[in-house]
């Protein structure tokens, strides 16, 4: 890093901050779920919306992502027109830092454990950045025709995510 470098803070994920990006998938308290399978589990219903176009189709799928060391550069984002993407960790202690911009595609950045979240259709967002340990994602997003994702470079940096506090 050198002086014109700027790091960038991270927020706590919260629904308020985060909504202009999309969705945190997680049991929102003040809803109550449905009472399903003859009283056995509880559905917490619609936690996301799933959004692709006519010509594409929902898919899940598992991703294994690498933990990234902080300090870590942020160099470019990446966007897919097409369709939603949402993120959900395997495990509740899965850390992650999600890196979101708008239209000026300055970034901001949030801390994210064991929630997951879903980024809106033509979102800026940095690829995945796990924290700690190898950790598995289920993964919501759109397969079918047509070019669904595009990368950009980053305005006004470098941006550094520095070490968490311990």
């Amino acid at each position: 890093m050198n002086a014109a470098d700027t790091v960038l803070p991270l927020q706590p994920l919260d629904r308020d901050r985060f909504a202009p990006f999309g969705e945190i998938i997680a049991i929102d308290p003040t809803r109550a779920p449905l009472i399903i399978n003859d009283g056995t589990a509880q559905r917490h219903h619609a936690l996301a919306h799933i959004d692709v176009d006519a010509a594409g189709a929902a898919v899940l799928s598992l991703f294994r992502a690498q933990p990234r060391a902080l300090p870590f550069r942020l160099q470019m984002l990446e966007r897919h027109p097409l369709g939603s993407q949402a993120f959900v960790p395997l495990h509740p202690r899965t850390r992650y830092i999600v890196v979101v911009a708008g239209a000026d595609r300055r970034p901001q950045a949030f801390l994210a454990q064991g929630v997951g979240i879903n980024l809106q259709r033509n979102v800026w967002h940095h690829p995945l950045l796990a924290l700690d340990r190898e950790s598995d994602f289920l993964v919501a997003d759109r397969a079918g025709p047509g070019a669904n994702c595009e990368e950009c470079e980053l305005a006004g940096g470098p941006w550094w995510l520095q070490p968490l506090p311990a």
